[in-house]
């Protein structure tokens, strides 16, 4: 182990390379730092600035679909009253935090990894890296993949019948356009997911009308756009790290309990939200489109502060339409029922591109990693790839719970290591351990859910390989408990040179 977490810009063999400096990535330099595991590390990201989706969407209104007191890092106060915050002040944020621990010196911004191969022999990995036109190469004892689950490069968005007649633009929120002016014009923005229901009521003000267009509908749930406890109790002048605690502590139990509810009791669940919608929008929308047929959080629950999707639809300026798309014509959308809606613009808010690692190739003793075909421990560590954890957050909870959860086993992992006198571990499964489910479960049919399957590791059976998405249980098992265990194999450098590489499938 280095005798500190000091680097310098040139250099390419440390203890621990992170993938990604977003939210998970920063968040797991600065346990580093924070838990004082005393390894050098870079962060390795492939644009130009801190933020990871945060950076990289700039849509109107981008905003958290997460409240900030779980959203937030558990060792850095998320300081505000906003429950759901833009995405603007969530990138500061991150970055703030990296600047606060020392971490943004060691970002090695501009490059991006496409390429991790492991050695069993030298105990390390070697990691090829584009920086523009030209290559880099760096090795490390442990590789952090933080980037994510989605591609920056290609978004999901289905072709659509006769779109290539539309005259007006066509946009997917992932790359939108600097320049594109909504003022004044038809809009109609395609999806029901969080994406779409920021989009209508951000830019609803401007344009001429905005037509959210769904196939089916989802649940939306308001949430107060102030927290109302954090509000008073901030004027009052209660420190605000006490605030952030307390009521963390609030939220958490409040995810779980709805969560819970929902899928023990989902017809009260259903009665209960779709109850607190018909009382928002009003005699003139039917409710026909805000009426799921299926139970609540087999999607992901979209949350609006304040109503403001709601409130928009009261007003006229935006409304909603659930059919299905018969072509694209060239003013606008022909729809299967007949209806034709008139188009300046049309936003096509169809979801992410689901992968992992960032795209890059993983290969352990010369033989190519299939992701779906591994299971991960823990939900950190993948099945037969030596010394690598992968941050893949909640789906039915806040993303950073989990990250965070994820760093500091990871701490505690090579504090292990480094005690025991060993440098390389490895989760090693039994066959019948092995369940053909994703680590992003099979309860939710949310389409990147579904389109993810073909690239997410599996989950097992039982512990330790059965992935829980549960905080309050999670939480005990990876801060507290046992790090020796009969799943992980642990080895030192110079012995594992006299063994077999690691078998993998």
């Amino acid at each position: 182990m280095s005798s500190d977490n000091t680097t310098t810009e040139s250099a390419t063999d440390l203890d621990v390379l992170i993938v990604g400096a977003g939210i998970s990535g920063i968040g797991a330099a600065c346990h580093l730092v924070r838990e004082g595991t005393g390894l050098s590390y870079a962060i390795l990201e492939r644009r130009d600035a801190v933020g990871g989706t945060w950076d990289l969407f700039r849509y109107p209104g981008i905003r958290s679909d997460s409240d900030m007191l779980t959203f937030g890092f558990n060792f850095r106060p998320w300081v505000g009253t906003k429950v759901l915050a833009d995405g603007p002040s969530i990138r500061q944020y991150v970055a703030d935090t990296a600047e606060e621990h020392g971490v943004t010196e060691h970002i090695r911004f501009g490059r991006q990894v496409t390429k991790a191969s492991w050695s069993t022999e030298e105990g390390r990995w070697t990691v090829e890296v584009r920086v523009g036109r030209k290559r880099e190469t760096y090795t490390s004892r442990f590789l952090v993949g933080a980037t994510g689950y989605y591609s920056y490069d290609q978004a999901y968005r289905p072709s659509f019948p006769g779109e290539e007649r539309f005259q007006g633009q066509l946009v997917h929120p992932q790359f939108w356009p600097e320049d594109l002016d909504h003022a004044g014009k038809k809009v109609v923005v395609i999806g029901s997911g969080a994406t779409a229901i920021t989009l209508v009521p951000a830019m609803a003000p401007e344009a001429e009308h905005v037509t959210m267009l769904q196939r089916s509908p989802s649940y939306v749930m308001t949430v107060p756009a102030d927290d109302p406890v954090a509000s008073p109790l901030a004027r009052l002048g209660v420190p605000q790290g006490l605030i952030y605690r307390t009521g963390r502590v609030r939220n958490i139990a409040l995810q779980a309990a709805v969560y819970k509810l929902s899928r023990s009791r989902p017809a009260l669940a259903r009665k209960v939200l779709l109850a607190a919608v018909r009382r928002q929008i009003g005699p003139g929308v039917d409710m026909k489109h805000f009426t799921p047929s299926y139970d609540p959080w087999d999607e992901r629950l979209c949350v609006v502060p304040n109503g403001d999707l709601f409130r928009v639809l009261r007003r006229g300026d935006a409304s909603i339409v659930t059919d299905h798309i018969d072509t694209f014509t060239e003013t606008g959308i022909r729809l299967a029922s007949g209806e034709e809606l008139e188009a300046d613009i049309v936003v096509s808010a169809t979801g992410l591109q689901i992968q992992l690692a960032g795209g890059a190739r993983i290969e352990v003793d010369g033989q190519p990693v299939e992701t779906r075909e591994r299971m991960l421990y823990k939900g950190v560590l993948m099945e037969g790839v030596p010394n690598a954890v992968f941050v893949i957050g909640y789906t039915n909870a806040s993303w950073t719970l989990k990250a965070d959860l994820v760093s500091e086993y990871f701490c505690r992992l090579v504090k292990h290591m480094a005690a025991a006198g060993h440098d390389q571990v490895v989760a090693v499964a039994d066959p019948d351990d092995r369940d053909d489910v994703s680590v992003m479960g099979d309860s939710m049919r949310s389409g990147y859910i579904q389109r993810g399957d073909a690239v997410m590791p599996r989950q097992g059976k039982r512990l330790p390989w059965r992935i829980r998405n549960d905080y309050l249980r999670d939480a005990p098992m990876l801060r507290r408990g046992q790090i020796a265990d009969p799943a992980l194999q642990f080895r030192s450098t110079k012995r594992a040179a006299a063994q077999a590489p690691i078998s993998v499938r």
